[in-house]
């Protein structure tokens, strides 16, 4: 039996078994190996943070209502399916308990703006002394 995370509550998780797409042949027609996993992120217990990052997550479809769904279909046992569904929620939830470091802004040393006037000055120089020469009059 598929395992559930150990920091979700069982009862978080909806799982349902549907009929598989795509090519198979007569056994994909008669099964239902394809997995349907719902899980709720507003209603979850989830810290507060993990709910916005999960929510606001570019891979994750989440329906209007906050419900993230995903389908595993990649093999033809069920229980499989389920593995491969808890493992990919498990790894977004994972992502979303991860806080972003916040960027703190420095200046500029002294020696970093010296640095760098130096080489324009010098990438100046090698443009100019690309320039045709002037005619002296």
């Amino acid at each position: 039996m598929a395992k559930p995370l150990s920091f979700i509550k069982e009862s978080e998780i909806k799982i349902s078994a549907i009929k598989a797409q795509g090519p198979g042949g007569q056994h994909v027609n008669k099964t239902s190996s394809a997995i349907h996993l719902r899980f709720d992120v507003l209603k979850s217990s989830l810290p507060l943070g993990a709910k916005k990052r999960l929510l606001n997550h570019p891979m994750a479809s989440i329906t209007q209502e906050g419900i993230l769904i995903m389908k595993s279909q990649g093999s033809r046992s069920q229980e499989m399916n389920k593995l491969e569904a808890y493992s990919k929620l498990h790894a977004l939830i994972e992502q979303a308990l991860i806080e972003p470091k916040i960027r703190v802004k420095t200046k500029p040393t002294r020696g970093s703006k010296e640095r760098r006037l130096e080489s324009k000055k010098k990438e100046g120089l090698k443009k100019a002394s690309r320039a045709s020469v002037r005619q002296l009059a």
